[in-house]
């Protein structure tokens, strides 16, 4: 049988009883620096992360905490939860995700301390060190730090970024489930909403709703006589957890992850029926046109100025509402950028479809403009 990956480096901490002043990351870190030094790879080697579920210091966004305490930026990265059947599932994911051409190294870490008296060791975390004490808690002050980031540099303005809000209202006013249905902003209704973190306005910011998605993926052989959209080119990036940690404000992980699956279709950005943008904030839109190369860095003002973004417009963009239109159901609300795509590839999205829909670019977002992934999809060959 062809061999599917290689296990090449192996690291263990022994077992202890109790683990005072130790931290779940320091104990990854330290099994992770052993295997590394085991396979005589130097660090900038491993592009992939698999992690367990159980890091004390954060509940969320865990391959992006691990990541940014390692010093890595994968692109490609994960939890595996299947409890003790998690360590060996990592290595078939590994090996899935080498063969997909999405990574070539991945490094599988899992572990945890023991200290009942204190399970968490908040210190050992970089975002609750250096951000949350200076007031940077919580999604809200985070994105609007990365809008004022972008005005600062580049000058954009308030009414720049409250089109972005303006269309994703327009657009959710062809989707009857749409949380904003039967509400659409004009850009000064956009600037009239409360300031909720300056500079971001309430409309400028995702309404937390109930809800859920879900997608179903077959062989290509399988979906032969069925509707079906296919995907073309997949990629990802990790870039930090904490903002204060960002590489860069203005720019983020989804311009190499859209690189990757523009590369790996073989299509440009100007082949896209439809762009299917994470909007968690207009700052994500905005500096998504600006990575995907529709506009250069500063830019997507006169863009969003120049250009039609409802279903039968030049550009067509969130023709869902997005989630600043149709809400964010949690985590499932970057799951509705895709569910829209393959309706609009199929030809199903009734009252809202594009003319000969054939290319869709999907991104998603975690954490502050941290974890990104970006889905090039077709419609039917």
């Amino acid at each position: 049988m062809r061999p599917q990956a290689a296990l090449i480096g192996v690291g263990s901490l022994a077992p202890q009883r109790r683990t005072e002043g130790a931290s779940t990351l320091g104990m990854l870190a330290r099994a992770a620096k052993a295997a590394l030094d085991d396979s005589g790879l130097e660090k900038s080697a491993i592009d992939g992360l698999l992690v367990g579920p159980q890091v004390g210091e954060t509940p969320q966004h865990v391959p992006a905490t691990v990541a940014e305490y390692l010093g890595l930026q994968p692109v490609m990265g994960n939890v595996v939860d299947l409890g003790g059947a998690s360590g060996p599932g990592m290595i078939w994911r590994a090996a899935a995700a080498i063969q997909a051409g999405m990574c070539e190294t991945v490094l599988c870490v899992i572990g945890n301390h023991r200290n009942p008296e204190a399970p968490r060791s908040p210190n050992r975390n970089p975002i609750r060190e250096f951000d949350v004490p200076f007031g940077a808690s919580g999604a809200n002050i985070s994105y609007a730090l990365l809008k004022q980031a972008h005005m600062a540099r580049y000058g954009s303005t308030d009414e720049d970024f409250a089109l972005i809000a303006h269309w994703a209202r327009a657009n959710a006013q062809r989707m009857p489930e749409a949380i904003f249905h039967g509400q659409p902003a004009s850009v000064d209704e956009v600037l009239a909403s409360p300031l909720v973190a300056s500079p971001l306005h309430l409309f400028e910011i995702v309404m937390p709703v109930a809800g859920a998605e879900a997608v179903i993926v077959t062989s290509a052989a399988r979906a032969k006589g069925r509707r079906a959209a296919y995907l073309l080119g997949a990629g990802e990036k990790i870039t930090h957890r904490a903002v204060s940690q960002a590489p860069d404000l203005t720019s983020g992980p989804l311009k190499p992850s859209m690189t990757r699956a523009f590369a790996q279709s073989g299509l440009g950005v100007e082949r896209m029926s439809l762009l299917s943008l994470y909007d968690c904030y207009t700052i994500m839109v905005a500096t998504t046109l600006e990575d995907s190369g529709l506009c250069p860095p500063g830019q997507f003002g006169a863009f969003m100025r120049a250009h039609d973004f409802g279903p039968e417009g030049d550009w067509p963009l969130n023709t869902h509402g997005g989630q600043l239109g149709y809400g964010q159901p949690d985590l499932a609300g970057g799951m509705t950028h895709v569910t829209e795509a393959v309706r609009q590839l199929r030809g199903s999205a009734e009252g809202r479809q594009i003319k000969d829909a054939e290319f869709a670019l999907v991104t998603g977002n975690g954490a502050t403009m941290s974890e990104a992934v970006a889905l090039v999809l077709g419609a039917e060959p």
